[in-house]
């Protein structure tokens, strides 16, 4: 099984393993609601190092990644990030992912760890002439720090000014070895960074992290309360709640598209959809009680079945359930009442705009980012 650069610390702190996409991962410390309390009060940091970095560079490099993503990268100046969605001929998506301008010719790219040979392997195949592309994963480490207390304990942990970083953007850490990045970005909804460095110097930050962190609040958090947090603020997880048969409009998503790029995978059949619409969309629904929602579950409305949950969690900052799925569009609208068969039984649930939860201060474009 793979191991992160960390594996000895999450032992060494008494995690809770699990297997996830053949990584040996800690799945909690102490308890999921404990340290999803930890990233919306104070401070957690997350080893997310199985995930996948590509680095693409060199003059064709703009061009290679504009034709296989639906946003416009043109427009993402450097020293920025832009949450998008890569796309196959049918629309579908192949994958979710993060890309940070870091260069005029340069960008790293983030993908989730199932799909990072698929990702590397589509980004090759399609690559036009004056474009490199390497994986660059091995020896490298990332660490996502959350939280509203992270900003002045990271400026204290690497020794540099970062809160004046703006949401989406990225820095480069000198002194912290080769490509070595921060990024005001992450997967909680919560403020936070995501550290982008080579092995060594990231288990330097996770321990000073650990260190100065203590008085504040900070833990370290595994991949339940990760899965928690996202999905409290109504992020979508790729292979859950969108693959590479759902469009970017079906996943609401569309936001991504730059529709008027003038050509990129799966271009034809999303424009036809613009114009068309969907049959389905995906929404997010609350329940005043009950159980949790599973994925699977029913969707019900008018007598019959018009979707089906993806996702579902018990939000500790709204206390009620709420989950993600797939329903008819006539029930997409929020507000609409549906209900959700669990164990045979239905139990009332609404429709709702997404995000579930929003940090105050936060700004309303922060609702994106890598998931997983």
């Amino acid at each position: 099984m793979n191991k992160t650069a960390f594996h000895a610390e999450h032992l060494r702190l008494g995690a809770k393993m699990t297997d996830f996409h053949g990584w040996d991962m800690p799945l909690y410390y102490t308890s999921i609601l404990d340290e999803h309390t930890s990233v919306r009060t104070a401070a957690g940091i997350f080893d997310i190092s199985h995930m996948g970095q590509a680095w693409v560079s060199g003059p064709g490099s703009l061009q290679t990644l504009n034709e296989l993503i639906v946003s416009d990268l043109a427009q993402v100046g450097e020293g920025r990030a832009c949450y998008t969605l890569l796309t196959n001929p049918r629309g579908g998506i192949v994958d979710d992912l993060i890309i940070y301008r870091v260069g005029a010719q340069e960008f790293l790219v983030i993908v989730n760890c199932a799909n990072r040979r698929k990702d590397v392997a589509w980004i090759v195949e399609h690559q036009r002439p004056g474009t490199r592309v390497g994986d660059i994963s091995l020896g490298r480490s990332i660490l996502a720090i959350q939280g509203p207390q992270v900003a002045p304990l990271l400026e204290q942990v690497l020794e540099t000014p970062v809160s004046g970083l703006g949401r989406f953007s990225a820095m480069h850490l000198s002194g912290w070895g080769s490509r070595a990045w921060l990024a005001r970005t992450g997967y909680t909804g919560s403020d936070g960074f995501e550290v982008f460095l080579e092995d060594a110097p990231a288990l330097r930050v996770w321990k000073r992290c650990l260190e100065l962190g203590a008085p504040l609040g900070l833990k370290a958090i595994g991949l339940g309360a990760r899965d928690t947090l996202r999905l409290e603020a109504g992020l979508r997880l790729y292979g859950t709640d969108m693959d590479d048969a759902t469009t970017p409009y079906e996943a609401d998503l569309g936001w991504t598209v730059a529709i008027n790029k003038p050509s990129f995978i799966g271009k034809d059949v999303l424009v036809n959809q613009k114009t068309a619409g969907v049959t389905k969309r995906l929404v997010g629904i609350e329940l005043p009680e009950g159980p949790v929602p599973r994925t699977g579950c029913a969707l019900m409305a008018g007598g019959r079945q018009v979707g089906s949950v993806t996702s579902g969690t018990f939000s500790l900052m709204l206390h009620k359930p709420i989950g993600l799925g797939y329903v008819e569009t006539r029930a997409a609208s929020p507000g609409t009442a549906v209900q959700v068969m669990i164990r045979s039984k239905a139990y009332p649930a609404t429709v709702v705009k997404l995000p579930f939860w929003r940090a105050q201060q936060r700004a309303p474009e922060a609702i994106a980012s890598k998931r997983g």
